[in-house]
């Protein structure tokens, strides 16, 4: 059986007690939120200027807090997985927008640091697009399962950003927004990561994926409210160590070879013209490439499969990902190819794959809605772990919340 998923009620329940808790009875002034994502197809490409299809999920962040005459910030986190201190208080600079990475402004600098969540919360502070800030206490409270490849971490700056532009209104530029939350995670959690994760958290609609060029950042919608058929994550619920520094490495790997092919991204290679330069790369880098060019292709076939109602074609497109993806990008792990492999045992999955990262958290598979207790108990049979599952319904992006 899937696992119950707290209701967003239920979360803004949580983080407005806390929050009470913590600051002498006091009601916060606003609730928003911000979801995690499923990718359906398209992995490792989005930093490549490809092509994603990723979908809102009803797994959020939730921030409540409200303003404060202080000039500091205090930041709360309820999560039993944040380092200690879980409470933070952090002075806010005084310069205006833009803050400049490297130059002095006025009150402390957001450096990086301990505890390691608190990063977040600094990065998107200092990318933030009206400055200053005043002072203001909050509560972050999430249902994003951490190191699940569900990006938990895109969730949480897109939420904390929502919840600035309610202290100070930026320009409401969506795009710009999502922008903003990625430089957070390079410069502050020092991960290289594309923007597909803050863009979909922004931007996801009820009911549908959506193809995002990585490139121009346009997304197209793709509905995915079909009746009798369900995406399922299996969280493997391991997540092996190796998987933030292969990060780093893959995508150094992906820009060698785009220069070594004279192109400004992968996104511009065709398969013809890495067959004609395959002397002029090592193994490793040609099959990094090979992959992403082939991502690309499924990306931008499985959704024009997903639109025609051709589900056992995306269940072939899913497949073919997950391979490529374990024997030519090699970011795959045992627990996940086991999920894969026993998932399509079942008659009724057209597809599953990897998603996320790798090294470890989630699969995402396409089947019949009448068949998932099925698949939930065939899997819990066979493998070896102990997994999780949930329904992905696709859901709505970042908002804000009413307050009772």
């Amino acid at each position: 059986m899937a696992a119950p998923v707290p209701s967003l009620g239920q979360l803004v329940s949580e983080a407005t007690s806390l929050f009470k808790q913590m600051f002498d009875d006091e009601a916060p002034q606003f609730a928003v939120c911000a979801p995690g994502r499923v990718n359906l197809i398209g992995e490792h490409t989005d930093y490549n200027q490809g092509y994603v299809l990723p979908m809102a999920l009803p797994l959020v962040t939730v921030v409540v807090g409200s303003a404060s005459s202080d000039p500091e910030a205090t930041i709360v986190t309820a999560s039993e997985h944040a380092d200690e201190p879980r409470r933070v208080d952090l002075r806010l600079p005084k310069g205006t927008f833009p803050l400049s990475p490297g130059l002095p402004n006025e009150g402390l600098p957001l450096s990086p640091g301990l505890p390691h969540w608190a990063n977040y919360v600094k990065g998107v502070i200092h990318h933030y697009r009206a400055h200053p800030l005043p002072g203001f206490k909050a509560v972050v409270v999430s249902s994003v399962t951490l190191g699940a490849g569900l990006s938990s971490s895109a969730s949480f700056e897109v939420a904390f950003y929502t919840f600035l532009q309610q202290l100070k209104p930026d320009d409401g530029d969506k795009v710009s927004k999502a922008i903003a939350c990625q430089q957070a995670e390079h410069t502050h959690a020092g991960v290289p990561c594309g923007i597909m994760d803050q863009l979909v958290s922004v931007l996801g609609m009820e009911g549908h994926a959506l193809l995002i060029d990585c490139r121009s950042l346009e997304s197209t919608p793709v509905q995915l409210t079909v009746p009798g058929l369900v995406f399922l994550i299996t969280n493997s619920n391991v997540k092996h160590s190796l998987a933030s520094s292969n990060y780093a490495l893959r995508r150094a790997q992906c820009e060698k070879a785009a220069s070594i092919l004279g192109k400004p991204s992968l996104r511009d290679v065709t398969m013809n013209d890495l067959e004609d330069a395959r002397d002029q790369l090592d193994d490793v880098t040609y099959r990094r490439a090979f992959h992403v060019i082939g991502e690309i292709q499924r990306t931008v076939r499985g959704a024009e499969y997903l639109k025609t109602g051709a589900y056992q074609e995306f269940g072939k497109v899913m497949v073919e990902s997950h391979n490529s993806l374990r024997d030519l990008y090699e970011v795959s792990c045992k627990e996940l190819d086991d999920l894969v492999s026993v998932a399509m045992e079942v008659e009724g999955v057209f597809g599953s794959r990897m998603t996320g990262g790798g090294f470890g958290g989630c699969t995402i598979t396409l089947l019949k809605a009448q068949v998932v207790d099925r698949v939930t108990r065939h899997i819990q049979e066979r493998y070896s772990g102990t997994p999780t599952f949930y329904v992905a319904t696709p859901s709505e992006g970042a908002r804000v919340l009413q307050l009772s």
